[in-house]
């Protein structure tokens, strides 16, 4: 990449505290370090070491928010993970923070970055997004919530999660001056780019590691959908039946989704991808065959597949594959309702609610 055609480097500031999303830190600092732009780490303590929650990240900060002033910087980088709940726990943090949006400086945030925002008390009347889980938590500081990779008002840039990484660091770049022919950098709105090569040059995941995040959704969706087959066969009930049916339907259409996106890697399903259906047998000859049995089985099959496809969500820098894992997890938590919904109208009608004393079910 080509420097910036500036006499004077632009400054910006990237955020650090403990157990910081590693790639949420990593992609914006090479990204912005690489276009020639002077980059200043700022913890909250001097003379520490900050650690990514991955491990990826080990880097001493450059200097503290308390001791930094806004009106030096052009720009502030708020990456994600449990950091900014650490961040907005710093009053000096805070203010900078404060300062730098309230002199028009570029405020930039990513996944559970917008965190430090409402903190500050700086989201209201201002389109943002952020990772799913501070969702509401946005909307009730006043933030008009979009569900998109990139969110741009004004002089505040939000994103999701790291499959948007590569997108929000080109949005930054081009905000401060960097981009353009000479940049080869895609146009942030170009949504068929191969956002993932350049957050693998940035220190995002390689091709090798969404490979693999790939084969693992596959070998859970076609296991799942085995052992939903199964247990359509052994099932009576119309009602189970017709869920398990529209699961299925479901199961077969996100197996041809991800060997697509394998494909347009250049790769093929794994072996264990490919055999995972295999156990899914096996533990259907050795298990029961009453109705509730197989609804119970369904519901605990599914609640394992929304935790393992929930980890992938947010482990890879791929947009695309992060929006085939996210599909997933909706799709996921709708079947996780539904069979819900059957499970306690046979079952839950000897339950009462809760005892607001002991906090335990009451038998009927």
């Amino acid at each position: 990449m080509a420097n910036l055609n500036h006499s004077k480097k632009k400054k910006v500031a990237i955020l650090i505290e403990n157990d910081v999303e590693d790639s949420e830190f990593q992609v914006p600092y090479n990204g912005l370090k690489q276009a020639g732009m002077d980059v200043v780490v700022l913890g909250s303590r001097m003379n520490e070491t900050y650690k990514g929650k991955r491990g990826k990240v080990s880097i001493q900060a450059d200097g503290t928010t308390t001791e930094a002033i806004a009106a030096e910087f052009d720009a502030v980088v708020i990456p994600g993970g449990m950091a900014p709940d650490k961040m907005r726990r710093n009053p000096n943090t805070v203010r900078f923070v404060q300062e730098a949006i309230a002199q028009n400086k570029i405020i930039a945030a990513v996944c559970h970055g917008p965190q430090l925002l409402i903190e500050g008390d700086l989201l209201k009347g201002r389109k943002a997004t952020g990772f799913i889980a501070i969702r509401q938590d946005m909307i009730n500081a006043g933030a008009n919530y979009l569900d998109e990779p990139l969110v741009v008002d004004n002089n505040l840039i939000t994103s999701r999660q790291p499959g948007d990484l590569a997108i929000f660091t080109t949005a930054i770049l081009s905000r401060l001056g960097y981009g353009g022919k000479d940049a080869a950098l895609p146009d942030e709105r170009d949504r068929n780019a191969e956002w993932w090569k350049l957050a693998d040059a940035w220190g995002g995941s390689t091709k090798g590691e969404i490979v693999k995040g790939l084969n693992t959704a596959l070998a859970g969706e076609k296991y799942s959908l085995e052992a939903l087959q199964k247990y359509l066969e052994k099932e009576s009930d119309t009602q189970i039946k017709a869920v398990f049916q529209q699961a299925i339907a479901n199961k077969q259409r996100h197996i041809e989704v991800l060997e697509t996106r394998l494909n347009q890697l250049d790769e093929k399903p794994s072996f264990a991808a490919n055999i995972a259906n295999q156990y899914a047998k096996l533990k259907s000859a050795l298990t029961g065959s009453d109705d509730i049995f197989q609804l119970r089985s369904a519901l605990g099959d599914v609640q394992t597949g929304i935790g393992d496809i929930g980890n992938l969500m947010p482990a890879f820098t791929d947009p695309i594959s992060t929006d085939i894992f996210t599909e997933i997890h909706k799709d996921l938590i709708v079947y996780e309702q539904q069979l819900v919904e059957l499970y306690r109208a046979r079952v839950g009608n000897g339950v009462k609610p809760a005892n607001p004393t002991t906090g335990t079910a009451i038998k009927m």
